[in-house]
């Protein structure tokens, strides 16, 4: 049995090199990702997605980073140097920036395993006893370092980390692992429509997290080998994991909990999820703890002023009940109800929001009333605008309403010029 002592799996940590696969175009979410990756997406009042697990990996004693981006990268990169360019390479920490950049074919990376294969010589670089594979598009918060001390203690070659799901939140979403009573993998589907259920719970399956460790020599053997292998779509899901679970000991690490025991994970990958998940941060003790100082979420953050609540008359009263304001922010004779507002967003009197997710940069003049809407960054919303309550004119407009009724307004949509506010994400 491994000793799981602190001392033992700070050594561990030291001997890992992660890697964030940030890449994603995230298409399901439509026009959000028009101008960024998915990563670079922001995500509850004050940051963006990518800082879950790069928080997670300087949390969990984890100090050397990289991060693979690909798809439409400049405000990523542009946050990756701001809010994380300090660590210190002499110390033995970094969190590197790796865009594809064809150092091993003339392809752009051709699926996630590609993106590590394509990125291999710098990973030997480093020396790692072992490489943790990430995915840079999911809210969580999880130690590493448990589970790789569980790939350690098994004697894996490969460990893959997972979670009990509703069959129908998997099904078409998530790989799908089937494993044995001690968690050795003997199964892996790739996103099926019909997943396998686990043994004792006909209504959920096991999914994977899109997060593993490996042996970093058996993870160098295994990218070459698929590097070379014809027909293969270079994906740890649909490739490299059903091909060595028949013959090497691959293990699945249950994620039961965060830090606080909270099994919180959400692939926030459409609109109606990622409205779901942020309106999940304005409970009054959220699933997800943003407060918790022994397991902060580290970000980028613009100085900026205090939030401000300004007039109380009969008429109009600045205003936010059960809602998150971020710095910057102006609620001016207007009232906000169930609502995430991130920075430097500006609402004007007479105006009645609810239940709303209001990104970065925003105006709302006079008169307004929004329901169940996400405001995307920069948007100006004309004096008198209704947008929520009536799903036909929404769409007469141009507006997106998603199958749960959630109504995305960009700049575009509302006929505004996309210059460099938007152009950097």
């Amino acid at each position: 049995m491994a000793d799981n002592s602190s001392r033992y799996i700070s050594n561990l940590t030291r001997d890992t090199y992660a890697l964030i696969l940030a890449g994603g175009k995230g298409s399901r979410l439509h026009e959000l990702t028009n101008w960024r990756a998915k990563p670079a997406l922001y995500f509850g009042g004050k940051f963006r997605i990518i800082d879950f697990p790069l928080s997670n990996c300087i949390n969990s004693g984890i100090r050397r980073v990289g991060v693979v981006t690909q798809y439409k990268s400049h405000s990523l990169i542009r946050h990756l140097v701001r809010g994380w360019g300090h660590f210190k390479k002499e110390l033995g920490e970094s969190v590197e920036i790796l865009p594809a950049s064809q150092r091993f074919s003339d392809s752009w990376y051709e699926g996630t395993a590609d993106a590590v294969f394509q990125n291999i010589d710098i990973i030997r670089d480093e020396l790692p006893k072992y490489v943790m594979i990430l995915s840079g598009d999911h809210i969580y918060r999880m130690d590493y370092g448990h589970m790789l001390a569980h790939h350690v203690e098994t004697g894996a070659k490969m460990t893959v980390s997972c979670m009990s799901v509703p069959i129908e939140e998997a099904a078409g979403a998530f790989g799908v692992l089937a494993v044995e009573e001690n968690y050795r993998i003997v199964g892996f589907e790739e996103k099926p429509a019909n997943p396998t259920p686990l043994p004792n719970d006909p209504t959920r399956c096991l999914a994977s997290m899109g997060n593993y460790v490996f042996d970093t020599e058996f993870l160098f053997e295994q990218l070459k080998r698929d590097s070379e292998t014809s027909g293969s779509q270079r994906d740890f899901g649909k490739d490299i994991i059903p091909s060595i679970i028949a013959d090497q000991k691959v293990f699945a690490f249950p994620y039961d909990g965060g830090t606080d025991g909270t099994a919180y994970w959400r692939d926030v990958g459409t609109i109606d999820s990622f409205w779901e998940a942020n309106m999940e941060m304005v409970a009054p003790v959220p699933q997800l703890n943003l407060y918790d100082q022994k397991w902060p979420i580290w970000t980028y953050q613009e100085q900026l002023p205090p939030a401000k609540f300004v007039w109380e008359d009969h008429d109009r009263r600045g205003e936010a009940i059960n809602s998150v304001v971020s710095g910057g922010c102006i609620i001016s004779g207007s009232t906000i109800r169930q609502s995430l507002v991130f920075s430097n967003v500006r609402v004007h009197s007479y105006g009645l929001i609810e239940e709303a997710v209001i990104l970065p940069d925003v105006e709302i003049m006079r008169h307004c009333k929004l329901r169940k809407v996400i405001i995307d960054r920069g948007c100006e919303i004309p004096e008198g605008m209704v947008i929520g309550y009536d799903h036909d004119e929404d769409r007469a407009r141009g507006f997106r309403v998603s199958e749960k009724g959630v109504v995305l307004v960009t700049r575009e949509m509302l006929g505004q010029p996309v210059g460099g506010l938007m152009a950097t994400g």
